[in-house]
């Protein structure tokens, strides 16, 4: 099992989300998942792993993978700048 602990501990490389979004961190891959924060403005973010949930439309097209920023942290991938429609971490187990 990934875990940001053991995660850490490879190259980590942060992506940046969307210009002029504040955006929501879900406690799971969802919309139905209750709001942890929200990101400022500018911010990058880790991927230690991703999952399929909530298909949302964002600034970076249609897309139902979301990406775990931390520890029971998720942000849609519509709204990360990773340079790809798909998959660029390991699916979360």
């Amino acid at each position: 099992m990934n875990s940001p602990a053991s995660a850490a501990a490879l190259d980590l490389r942060y992506y940046s989300v969307a210009p002029g979004v504040r955006l929501n961190v879900r406690s799971g891959p969802g919309t139905s998942y209750n709001l942890v924060r929200v990101l400022p403005e500018g911010a990058k973010v880790p991927i230690f792993c991703q999952s399929p949930g909530t298909t949302v439309t964002g600034t970076y097209g249609t897309t139902n993978i979301w990406d775990n920023i931390d520890n029971g942290e998720y942000v849609s991938d519509a709204y990360v700048q990773t340079g790809s429609d798909g998959y660029i971490a390991p699916r979360c187990g």
